[in-house]
């Protein structure tokens, strides 16, 4: 039976001009809950753990503090290029599908959660990461499903949207974590429900498979082992490293962190190994003889690592320093948090669609690479920014850094999708969604461990000198102040004071005047013993992000000019996979 023409089409079938806006909808309804849900948490992680009664700062509860931020993130890391792999055999829009089933499902468990304790935090960390899988088969195949939709020179619009909803949504994911954790934390994860059965009936009615299946091709087994065993072995010890060890104040010389890294790092490279020789490897690494597939990746890693790093920290900033100095009760910091970082998100919104679309025209050089100059301006200025800020400051730096975000995020992945093969488009999709996976999950072990390294130089006399004028006694103060400086810091991250914790074993509170235990146990004590230590970590946080941004720029820079609008590349029959010679620079 012969395809319908255009004019009789159905809006849902592949041949009707607005099939290309239905697959939109769709693919940004899928990567914006799945990035609002990887942030969502971390804002509300104070009342997920006041629900379940577990203490995330006790001695052996800070694994399960980790493992709530990381397990969604490491998961979704690891597995996004395996399925666009599968995508790219078993048709990318089937994948997409399974993937809102099973985030839908997990949301579902998770809201369901009993008990309390630790058995409640395993089953809340355990169907996080079954989240994750379905959150990476939705990433690694809706930037596949777009650019099989659009043409050319419109991709730059469509996955300018599909941009803006993806890194907004972990923007927005902080304001709505505060709103609903406000209300009940089970909130958090009911929130998913509708939004993901809506998407499964959506996909399932409106998408259409456009990318056919690949012949003669088979499951690269070895590939896919090593590299998932090799990535969650090396995230999984650099998250570790910022946990103290052996009176260190971080894990860097743990053996075991040692080991992750070091035996991560060896089973990446021994994937490649295997690629280089499988006749139907999962990724194909002659992609990286792509000048602006490459390109644009590194530029995209180290732009995700500095995003990911300015989430976290503004989050201490404000939550355990700077809305407590203002008045702020700790319990109501989380959704004031959200609100007060809104010019970020808001700056993000107004530069992601334009530049999406003016790319399309002009190449995306310029507005990437402009993107990234100006996300790093914006961490010099915080660099330079007071603790205790005025507020419009915070406000012109954060709007900055968020159009800067968005300039570059739209052009760069437009430019990634339009340089590759039309069939190697699911794990490209896959493999740009890594480099954005991986570098928010090697911000938390990166900028973690820089700021425990810039507070251990100047927190231990301030803690001192601060608890000894209140009436504390000076063995007591000495002996807090030499406890590590992670739990100080988890506990400006959890937005809590967390002095009576400190001084609690010690029966010290007991025997103060009831004035002194007000102060050292209210708003402003710890906020301003910490502002000078903070302020130490965030000169080097903030410094080592512009540099990064700075780095990212030069790659930019060398993806080269606007390639054209040539629709599709040629790959030669010959070589099943390989890469067009017109295309690589």
């Amino acid at each position: 039976m012969a395809d319908p023409s255009p004019a009789t089409a159905s809006r849902f079938d592949r041949d009707h001009p607005r099939y290309k806006w239905i697959a939109l909808s769709n693919t940004t309804l899928g990567v914006l809950i799945i990035t609002i849900n990887s942030s969502i948490v971390i804002i509300a992680l104070p009342a997920i753990f006041n629900g379940i009664r577990l203490d995330p700062l006790a001695p052996g509860n800070v694994s399960y503090l980790l493992w709530m931020i990381m397990g969604f993130l490491l998961v979704s890391a690891v597995l996004v290029v395996p399925l666009g792999r599968l995508g790219d055999l078993y048709g990318r829009v089937r994948m997409y599908r399974y993937g809102f089933v099973i985030f839908t499902v997990s949301s579902v468990a998770l809201a369901l959660v009993f008990g309390h304790g630790s058995g409640a935090a395993l089953w809340l960390i355990g169907w996080r990461v079954v989240q994750g899988v379905g959150g990476a088969m939705l990433f690694a195949n809706s930037t596949a499903i777009l650019t099989d939709a659009f043409p050319t020179h419109q991709r730059g619009t469509a996955l300018g949207i599909n941009q803006v909803a993806a890194i907004a949504g972990s923007f927005i994911g902080l304001l709505l974590g505060g709103v609903l954790a406000e209300w009940d934390w089970h909130a958090v994860f009911w929130v998913n429900v509708p939004i993901g059965i809506v998407g499964t009936i959506w996909s399932y009615r409106s998408l259409t498979e456009l990318s056919g299946k690949v012949a003669h091709r088979s499951l690269d087994w070895p590939g896919n082992l090593t590299f998932a065993a090799g990535l969650s072995i090396l995230l999984a010890g650099i998250t570790y490293g910022i946990q103290p060890y052996g009176g260190h104040t971080t894990g860097w010389t743990n053996p075991w962190v040692l080991t992750g890294v070091f035996g991560g790092v060896a089973l990446l490279v021994l994937f490649c190994v295997i690629e280089a020789r499988s006749a139907d490897p999962m990724f194909q690494l002659g992609l990286f003889r792509i000048r602006q597939f490459a390109a644009g990746n590194a530029a995209g890693l180290l732009a995700a690592i500095g995003r990911g790093g300015l989430q976290f920290m503004l989050i201490i900033w404000l939550q355990g320093i700077w809305l407590p100095l203002h008045g702020y009760d700790y319990e109501s910091t989380p959704l004031w948090s959200g609100i007060y970082l809104l010019p970020l998100t808001i700056g993000f919104l107004v530069a992601g669609p334009i530049s999406g679309a003016l790319s399309d025209r002009f190449g995306a050089r310029a507005f990437a690479t402009g993107g990234l100059l100006l996300t790093g301006a914006s961490f010099v200025g915080l660099m330079l920014l007071p603790t205790n800020f005025s507020y419009w400051q915070f406000v012109a730096l954060t709007a900055l850094n968020g159009i800067g975000s968005g300039l570059f995020s739209a052009p760069n992945t437009a430019a990634i999708m339009n340089a590759v093969p039309h069939e190697q488009r699911g794990v490209a999709s896959g493999m740009r969604a890594t480099f954005f996976n991986s570098g928010t999950s090697l911000s938390i072990g990166i900028f973690f461990t820089l700021m425990i390294l810039g507070l251990a130089g100047t927190l231990p006399g301030s803690l001192t000198s601060g608890l000894t004028a209140q009436g504390v006694p000076g063995d007591v103060a000495t002996q807090v102040s030499g406890l590590p400086p992670v739990g100080s810091l988890f506990a400006a991250f959890l937005g809590f004071n967390p002095v009576a914790q400190l001084l609690g074993p010690s029966g010290t509170l007991d025997t103060l005047p009831p004035d002194r235990v007000a102060t050292l146990t209210g708003k402003e004590f710890f906020p301003n013993l910490i502002t000078g230590p903070f302020h130490s970590g965030l000169v080097v946080v903030f410094g080592a992000a512009a540099a990064m941004m700075v780095l990212g720029a030069f790659f930019s820079l060398l993806r080269g000019k606007h390639p054209g609008t040539v629709e599709e590349p040629t790959v030669p029959d010959t070589v099943p996979g390989a890469v067009p010679e017109e295309s690589r620079t």
